[in-house]
């Protein structure tokens, strides 16, 4: 049996805007108040494990910890078919410079390493989503989304964030950054693992 969330409000352990935003919007029509990490200056743990499951772990049970409140973890990224799964866990970090992240190189790095690999289309990948939700008493809960698609170049659209202008969802001509949000959040691996969080957490 799932573990309930009592009242409306919620810790979601995470400095990534665009991602807070996404999850803020999504959880608006169950009454559900989104605050971020970084609205609690709460520091970013390391993330050591080499699955998206360890390292939301970490996030979370972190910041429940230090708050006393329930916090939500997010641990996503995109897993290329061609590139053995990569980047995987380290998919921010193909986008890091000294300078804060750059999705644009990342992207640009993606598509190198598929045409160095001889990769033919479809080059088809995954945005994953894990969702973990702990108690400051170390219980959790964990729900998992996945968005299936392939990857096009070059990039289109101005929506969305992070690798969404070269992913184009299986059943879709566009890409996930050509997409209105709305849409975008009712189809994608963040919005399913986030339908789950609320059924089991929220409903009933």
């Amino acid at each position: 049996m799932t573990r309930k969330l009592e009242g409306g409000k919620l810790l979601v352990a995470t400095h990534n805007k665009g991602k807070l935003n996404e999850i803020a919007e999504i959880l608006t029509p169950y009454g559900v108040t989104v605050i971020g990490a970084g609205e609690m200056d709460l520091p970013e743990p390391e993330e050591t494990e080499d699955t998206f499951v360890g390292n939301a772990r970490i996030k979370a049970h972190a910041a429940a910890r230090a708050t006393g409140l329930p916090a939500l973890s997010d641990d996503s990224g995109i897993t290329i078919d061609a590139l053995n799964g990569a980047p995987g866990v380290y998919t921010a970090d193909w986008a890091q410079t000294p300078n804060g992240r750059d999705f644009e190189m990342a992207m640009t790095r993606a598509n190198d390493e598929l045409t160095a690999a001889g990769a033919s289309a479809p080059r088809t990948a995954q945005f994953r989503c894990t969702l973990v939700v702990a108690w400051p008493d170390g219980h959790d809960e964990v729900f998992e989304g996945v968005m299936p698609g392939q990857l096009v170049w070059p990039v289109r659209g101005g929506h969305g964030f992070g690798y969404d202008p070269m992913f184009q969802p299986d059943g879709y001509e566009i890409t996930c950054a050509e997409m209105d949000p709305a849409e975008k959040n009712t189809i994608s691996h963040r919005g399913k693992a986030l339908a789950q969080f609320v059924q089991g957490c929220f409903s009933g």
